[in-house]
């Protein structure tokens, strides 16, 4: 696993329960930001992240949109799931 993708933590930032789509902020160790986006129709699943530029991406060094992160998205929900970064309870 790259080490510069290891989820530091993930914090709520929307949610549309009608929808069933959910917005979380994850933080890496290396200090950028992604949003990760999720929908629990019809099953809870991942369905999209995309970098904060708040600072320059850790793979590639781009300080604009890349595709590094959307490339990674299953490494992202597997550490989610692995590390419970979103309780089950929220995920109903």
């Amino acid at each position: 696993m790259n080490s510069k993708l290891q989820i530091k933590s993930v914090t709520l930032a929307d949610k549309d329960l009608k929808s069933g789509l959910f917005q979380y902020i994850m933080t890496l160790a290396d200090g950028s930001r992604a949003r990760l986006f999720y929908s629990n129709k019809p099953e809870w699943h991942l369905t999209g992240v995309t970098r904060l530029l708040n600072v320059p991406c850790p793979l590639c060094m781009k300080d604009y949109y890349c595709g590094c992160f959307e490339k990674n998205a299953e490494l992202f929900d597997r550490q989610v799931n692995e590390h419970d970064f979103i309780p089950a309870s929220m995920r109903a």
